[in-house]
């Protein structure tokens, strides 16, 4: 099983660099501008590093995961209903992963290189967070409290997160509707990588979109509204600053609190929210944004307050 494994792995990364070498191929013949240079080579970094990181924690992400299997509720005999769940619940664990991420400035300090390019394309997907795998193994203890071992739990992340690299694309714009409500698609993805207020924050699933549309995080891709990918403060290039800024932008924000307990709200509140009210969260902006739309000239403060609440 563990030689089956490495084939499938080597297939599909195999498989991967190939598509995305024919999407930049047909970027380039066709004009279309989905790679630019300098975020193509900040990639190419942030990958290397990213893999550092990964393989460093490979042995502590093993020792973890099969140390709580020894205390595992129970086992699934059946093979296919086995990895049907595994599968399953690992993607539900990613996207609560995912959705720390964003709700949580310090954990988005983390993500953020992920989503700091304007480029949006195959090699984005590739564009990894380099700090996630010191904690992302927490995440999947369940896995292996429900009986799933450590290589298994490990070979079903690798295949979802090949599959999330692959709805990194502009060159496919809509999937079968019926794809569209189950599965994440590169429609889905696209509204996720974008700096419009509209779509901050949402669509974190990595296969299964059900789950954002469970817990009020899904917005669909519109059709008069374009996707503008990146950040909403951009980032200044540079292979340090791209993955320590926002840290830095968190220990500035820190220090202008006057209080303990908000320094600490900096750390674990949602990105945009501030002591003194002059940044704006998401939810605030978006809440904003649908007054503006009802054509309120002046939303009530007080309301947009509990909204963000």
């Amino acid at each position: 099983m563990n030689d089956h494994r490495n084939i499938y792995v080597v297939a599909l990364v195999s498989m991967l660099a190939i598509l995305t070498i024919a999407e930049m191929f047909f970027s380039y013949l066709h004009n279309r501008k989905y790679y630019s240079k300098q975020h193509t080579w900040a990639t190419i970094y942030l990958t290397a590093v990213a893999i550092v990181v990964n393989f460093s924690m490979k042995t502590a992400t093993f020792f973890v995961l099969d140390y709580f299997y020894q205390f595992r509720f129970f086992e699934i005999q059946n093979v296919v209903l086995y990895w049907f769940v595994l599968v399953i619940a690992q993607d539900f664990l990613y996207w609560a992963l995912h959705a720390l991420g964003h709700f949580s400035r310090f954990f988005w300090a983390v993500h953020v290189t992920h989503h700091s390019s304007s480029d949006f394309n195959l090699a984005t997907g590739f564009r990894s967070t380099v700090f996630e795998p010191i904690y992302r193994m927490l995440f999947y203890v369940p896995l292996a409290l429900m009986g799933f071992n450590a290589l298994n739990i490990l070979f079903a992340y690798l295949v979802t997160q090949l599959y999330g690299n692959l709805v990194h694309t502009q060159t496919i714009r809509k999937m079968p509707k019926w794809y569209e409500y189950i599965f994440v698609t590169p429609s889905h993805h696209r509204v996720h990588h974008a700096s419009n207020i509209r779509y901050l924050d949402k669509n974190m699933g990595m296969i299964l979109i059900i789950w954002d549309r469970l817990f009020g995080t899904f917005q669909e891709e519109l059709d008069d509204e374009e996707v503008i990918y990146g950040i909403t403060k951009p980032v200044e290039p540079g292979p340090v600053n791209i993955i320590f800024h926002e840290f830095k932008d968190l220990v500035n924000d820190m220090k202008k609190s006057p209080s303990l307990r908000d320094k600490i709200k900096y750390a674990l509140n949602a990105p945009g929210w501030s002591h003194d009210g002059s940044t704006q969260t998401a939810k605030v902006m978006q809440k904003e944004l649908l007054e503006r739309e009802k054509g309120l000239s002046q939303p009530d403060k007080r309301q947009i307050a509990d909204f963000a609440n």
